[in-house]
């Protein structure tokens, strides 16, 4: 009889265990790809599996409200079929998979209850049969539930390490350019598979390589390939690079278009604009929930300097700088009816940063899909946001008030 060796145990709100790897081991180790999942069960026990081609240890974990298992794992390569997570079963409303950090990937489970973790285990490949990760999930109630949670070693939300502090490289200003969403989190969904992961990180990488091409910028990306940043890290790389502007780049998505699309151009403010910026910023602000983090404790970036003279002076910097990219977008890009708008991004919160959210249309209408799908679409809008960059720099340098620039 085969002994199934069982690699890791997560019960009662999360335990992290794996067997060790022999010295030399790990290194020549090609990482895991999950193949295929599936759910199986009712209401009284859900069944999650995913098949891996080699085991890896993992670490299980629920967050409530709204109700989430997590499971976390070193790097794995994601090759589920198309529509794997979209359908519930059981206690399984859907569940979300991709890369959370370098090296590290996350499963998102999300239920439709309050629910124990009864199982979390990886079985070995035996018998032609691949490695298993395996979740049973079983009903209880909220009271136990947040027990649970409370009783569960703290978990870190900081997702990816932002990147050090660093001085301006020979007296350049830094722009830190913030590709949206990312591994776990894909955003919105385009056409076949696109997601707006992709889409934004394709555009943020042509606007860094044409800002940096007249050699007057630095230009920083909060990340570089498909990895979760979590929002207030996002922030944190802004600042703790001494950025003078940050661009956040996003794609929408509407369930009933209408006919709405076009390039949009969000600031911070404490009251939204209108209805639509709301939405917005209450979607784009959940991003860190999709991905499976509590934030309840995190720090408000903004609390108690929002009247601050240094917070009126990054405000007046980003307004300057929104009218200009609107303007510039006029010239290569379809703008959206209401172009310039507000809301209370958690993204846009550096107190000392000129930030602004370019939402660069709606992957729910055809004509914008088509566009940002386009690489000479993206060649042109790069153009078009590089000038708006250029033009507030040679204003605030003619205007003496330079901003962080050091």
């Amino acid at each position: 009889m085969i002994r199934l060796l069982i690699l890791a145990l997560a019960v009662a709100g999360g335990l992290w265990t794996g067997a060790p790897a022999r010295a030399g081991e790990a290194g020549a180790r090609a990482t895991p790809v999950a193949t295929d999942g599936r759910l199986a069960g009712d209401d009284e026990r859900t069944r999650l599996v995913i098949d891996l081609t080699a085991a890896t240890p993992i670490r299980a974990f629920a967050l409530a409200d709204p109700y989430r298992v997590v499971i976390d794992l070193p790097e794995v390569t994601f090759r589920l079929p198309e529509k794997a997570g979209e359908q519930g079963r059981g206690l399984i409303a859907a569940y979300r998979y991709g890369m959370f950090a370098p090296g590290r990937s996350r499963i998102v489970v999300d239920v439709i209850r309050p629910v124990a973790i009864d199982k979390a285990f990886v079985l070995e490949p035996v018998e032609g049969q691949p490695a298993r990760l395996v979740l049973d999930l079983t009903p209880t109630d909220r009271k136990s539930f947040l027990r649970t949670i409370a009783q569960a070693p703290a978990q870190d939300i900081t997702g990816a390490t932002p990147a050090p502090k660093v001085e301006t490289a020979h007296g350049l200003p830094i722009v830190v350019i913030d590709p949206g969403h990312g591994g776990v989190d894909p955003g919105a969904a385009g056409p076949g598979d696109v997601s707006e992961k992709d889409i934004v990180l394709a555009f943020a990488r042509r606007l860094k390589e044409k800002l940096e091409a007249s050699g007057e910028r630095k230009v920083v990306l909060t990340r570089d390939d498909d990895s979760f940043i979590s929002l207030p890290d996002r922030v944190k790389v802004a600042r703790e690079h001494a950025a003078a502007l940050m661009i956040s780049i996003h794609a929408d998505t509407l369930s009933n278009p209408f006919g709405v699309r076009g390039a949009t151009v969000y600031t911070l403010s404490d009251k939204a604009s209108d209805r639509e910026a709301e939405r917005l910023a209450e979607k784009e602000n959940r991003a860190d929930l999709i991905a499976g983090l509590d934030l309840s404790d995190e720090p408000d970036e903004v609390a108690g300097i929002l009247f601050d003279l240094t917070m009126r002076e990054t405000r007046g910097f980003t307004a300057d700088f929104a009218r200009r990219l609107v303007k510039d977008l006029k010239t290569a890009a379809t703008l959206n009816k209401n172009p310039l708008r507000s809301a209370g991004f958690r993204v846009l919160k550096a107190p000392d940063v000129p930030s602004v959210l370019l939402e660069l249309g709606y992957l729910s209408s055809k004509e914008d899909a088509k566009q940002l799908m386009s690489e000479a679409w993206r060649d042109k809008a790069t153009d078009a946001v590089a000038k708006a960059v250029d033009g507030y720099f040679e204003t605030r340098v003619a205007a003496g008030s330079p901003g962080r620039l050091n």
